[in-house]
């Protein structure tokens, strides 16, 4: 079970520690996280339902969506390897005072290892593209969800669309990301995020971009998968 351990950038951990004071904070650079947070917590509760189900979010972060699933009435455990961000996480927990909520310090195989098949539902969003080898987190939440169960990932394409729009539009020309957040090269596209699942043994049931106006400021779901986009696939019974 030990290598999983490398499957983790720590250069991309220390990266968000530095910022994690300011995770909650809905006018820092995680602005872009809380608008697209409503957005997404909607899409995974109409299609898979939230209320009274088991979930496991890869990648929690600081907690937003974790937290936001809680609310919703799921059991929801948030896993991380970035001990600030944690931290954060924790902390907000204590502030909110939920009921069902949790968080670790553990990676998705290390947990999968420990806990196969526990989860009605995975989630890992904007994620993949923090770590050296999507393949074995995705066939890791695989291995966490019950037969049957849901999962959604969402992650950012990989085409000159998405450099102009991902990195040099929303960190360097709106500031809405801090500069060096994202490496183009470990952008994702669809089909290849498809074909990872597929090897996975997971089917994918649905595909949805997110489409940011910078105008109004906000997110909406889209078929334009270009930039950002969202997915939910099911594990075979």
């Amino acid at each position: 079970p030990m290598q999983h351990a490398n499957n983790v950038d720590l250069g991309e951990i220390a990266k968000f520690e530095a910022l994690a004071n300011r995770w909650w904070d809905p006018d820092s650079e995680f602005k872009p996280l809380h608008d697209i947070n409503p957005l997404r917590l909607n899409y995974i509760d109409e299609r898979a339902g939230l209320a009274g189900r088991r979930v496991v979010d890869i990648g929690c972060g600081g907690g937003l969506l974790a937290e936001g699933m809680a609310v919703r009435g799921a059991e929801v455990l948030g896993i991380d390897m970035g001990e600030a961000p944690l931290a954060v996480a924790e902390l907000h927990r204590l502030e909110s005072q939920l009921e069902g909520l949790s968080y670790r310090r553990v990676t998705a195989e290390a947990l999968a290892d420990e806990q196969p098949a526990a989860f009605d539902l995975v989630t890992c969003l904007e994620m993949l593209e923090h770590v050296p080898d999507p393949l074995s987190v995705i066939r890791a939440a695989a291995r966490l969800v019950k037969p049957g169960g849901h999962l959604f990932f969402s992650t950012i394409n990989r085409n000159p669309k998405s450099f102009l729009f991902a990195i040099v539009g929303a960190e360097y020309l709106l500031g809405l990301l801090p500069r060096g957040t994202h490496q183009y090269t470990r952008f994702i596209r669809p089909a290849e995020l498809a074909g990872w699942l597929r090897m996975a043994d997971l089917r994918l049931d649905d595909l949805t971009g997110m489409v940011y106006n910078p105008l109004t400021r906000r997110y909406r779901l889209d078929r334009d998968v270009d930039v950002n986009y969202l997915l939910h696939a099911v594990k075979g019974a």
